[in-house]
């Protein structure tokens, strides 16, 4: 395989995008996880070229001049994340299809680079309430936290026309279910 698919999982914050990538990257040794660059530091036990590449806001800005990204944006005022085309080509020189976790602007942008080489996912909540509901039953998060992803969710809701499947998680075992299904499909 000289380049193979780039399944793109997208979706509003708390819609269970992780948890369905990491699934499908246990049961199908045919994928790899495309790495992201970014400017931040790394947090806890994040490891450089494991969970991120993690270079200089210096080097990115050089990258981005020498157009070696897919893509890439600024999250905040110099805070940047970004799809290294050598990522790509890492995966791929493997044989194996990439899987990329990106953020809905982010899905959309790659859909458009990779074109019919693409599958490109929204995962979402069956609403926006039910979303909120799960992050208050988490009890993870603070109240105005969960307020900023709500509100964040419920602008991103209507993108998920833009991409070419949209896995619905109402019940986390039927979505499951259904993107083996749709990886499937596209890999035979």
């Amino acid at each position: 395989m000289k380049s193979g698919k780039v399944f793109i999982f997208s979706a509003p914050s708390g819609s269970g995008k992780t948890t369905v990538v990491r699934h499908l990257l246990s049961v199908f040794p045919e994928l790899t996880f495309s790495i992201s660059a970014t400017t931040r530091a790394p947090r806890g036990e994040e490891k450089d070229a494991k969970d991120y590449y993690f270079i200089s806001l210096d080097d990115f800005k050089n990258r981005i001049s020498n157009d070696e990204f897919v893509e890439h944006e600024e999250v905040y005022e110099g805070l940047f994340y970004g799809t290294l085309k050598s990522e790509i080509e890492r995966i791929w020189s493997e044989g194996k299809h990439v899987v990329l976790d990106v953020d809905v602007q982010g899905g959309i942008s790659l859909k458009n680079y990779f074109a019919e080489k693409a599958v490109s996912v929204f995962v979402c909540p069956p609403s926006v309430e039910c979303l909120e509901q799960r992050l208050r039953d988490r009890a993870t998060d603070s109240e105005e936290a969960i307020k900023e992803r709500v509100a964040k969710a419920a602008e991103e809701m209507p993108f998920g026309d833009q991409f070419d499947i949209r896995l619905v998680n109402e019940d986390l075992q039927i979505a499951l279910a259904n993107a083996e299904k749709l990886v499937k499909e596209a890999i035979a």
